[in-house]
Parts: structure tokens; sequence; C-alpha cells
């Protein structure tokens, strides 16, 4: 076992230091992982369910206000409270469910670019795209960060969507009930 093979974690770790990468540093699979890690916003889904969660439904109950108002507005719906009440608790559910889909935009993209053997980037602008095709050693430590950094997240934004989305649809059935 050879320290020097790339195969194995010491060898893996010189052969990323001597590899002269022309991909500027925020543009770099890797770094725009890390950046979106220390975005407050990206940050929610990334520890556990809990702390995306709570972010969430305090956007929910920001948006229940203005909600209760603009249905307030109907006059068929200001003679029935339940009805109102349940209207704009789901009207309420488009502000969370907008943050999950920003949030989702941004890991696919950044789980796209790890899991991909080339890394294109601009040198100074839109106009000069260029791609460079990743060492095996980077294409390694991209995909492992991929598939149990960023999938868990992927995961945890998918199962959120879902229960909101079954919230929409329960209150729906609701709505027409009532």
């Amino acid at each position: 076992m050879s320290g020097s093979d790339p195969g194995f974690a010491g060898g893996a770790e010189a052969a990323l230091a001597t590899t002269v990468c022309p991909v500027p540093p925020e543009q770099r699979p890797l770094q725009e992982y890390e950046q979106l890690l220390a975005s407050w916003f990206f940050l929610w889904p990334s520890t556990t369910a809990i702390a995306l969660l709570r972010p969430l439904l305090i956007s929910w109950l920001l948006a229940l206000l203005p909600s209760l108002l603009v249905a307030g507005g109907s006059y068929s719906l200001r003679h029935d409270p339940p009805l109102l009440v349940l209207n704009a608790m789901l009207a309420a559910l488009l502000l969370p469910l907008l943050l999950l889909l920003r949030q989702w935009l941004g890991w696919s993209y950044v789980r796209r670019r790890l899991q991909s053997e080339r890394v294109e980037y601009e040198e100074s602008g839109w106009y000069d795209g260029q791609v460079w095709e990743k060492p095996l050693a980077w294409r390694q430590r991209d995909l492992l960060v991929a598939r149990h950094q960023v999938a868990p997240v992927l995961q945890r934004l998918r199962q959120a969507v879902l229960l909101i989305l079954a919230m929409l649809l329960l209150g729906t059935g609701g709505c027409q009930l009532l």
C-alpha cells in the first residue's frame, strides 16, 4: 500500500493538493456547497427535519394574517368564519411552498455540479464559458459529498414539499365539505 497511490486516502489528498484547477474558487462545486451551508436560508434543511420545519412554520404564520385579510374581502367567506379561516390557512401555505422550491433549486443545482464529471465555469463573464474535466480524485470527493451530504438535504426537502402538498389537498377537500 503506497502513500502515493491516489486510490488511498493519503494519496488522494496529495493528488487534490497538486492538481492545478483553472476554475475560479467561487465556481468550484465544493465551494458552492460550502457557500450554501454558510447561507442562513439554505442551512435550514441541512441539519434536521425540525430545523427545516421551524422556519417554514414561522413563514406560514407570517403569511396567515395577510391571507386572513385578503380572504376577509370575500363577501361569502366573511359570513362563514370557519371557511374563511380554512381558506386563509391554505393560502398561507403558498409562502412555505415557494421557500421550499427555492431551496430545492439551489440544492439540486449544487448536487448536479458535484455529480458532474466536468465543471462549466466563466473566467471573467458570461461570454467566455469554459469546461474543465475533474481529475478522478476530485470526482470521487465530490460524489461522496453529493451522496452523503446533499442527498439527505434533498430528501428532507422532498418530504417537506409532500407534507405541504398533502395539507393543501386535505384542506381543499375540507373546504368542499364545508
